[in-house]
């Protein structure tokens, strides 16, 4: 099993927090919302982003943020 670099982890408690953590992180940051295949890339090490933000589960959710190419499962 292959493990991830080491990346800080910023769970956004909403929009405006999650736009000022991009603005400050800027390339070096990457935008985990589920559903998406960001973590099997990053235990590849294809992707190795030094910050994630997580906007999947907060006030920064898909109801909040409009998000294209993404695709979001209900149970």
């Amino acid at each position: 099993m292959s493990v991830p670099a080491v990346f800080d982890y910023h769970p956004a408690t909403s929009v405006d927090e999650a736009i000022a953590l991009l603005q400050q992180y800027g390339d070096e940051a990457k935008v985990l919302a589920g559903g998406h295949s960001l973590i099997p890339a990053m235990k590849l090490r294809l992707s190795q982003p030094e910050h994630l933000i997580d906007i999947g589960g907060s006030a920064a959710s898909p109801t909040s943020v409009r998000r294209k190419a993404i695709s979001l499962w209900a149970r």
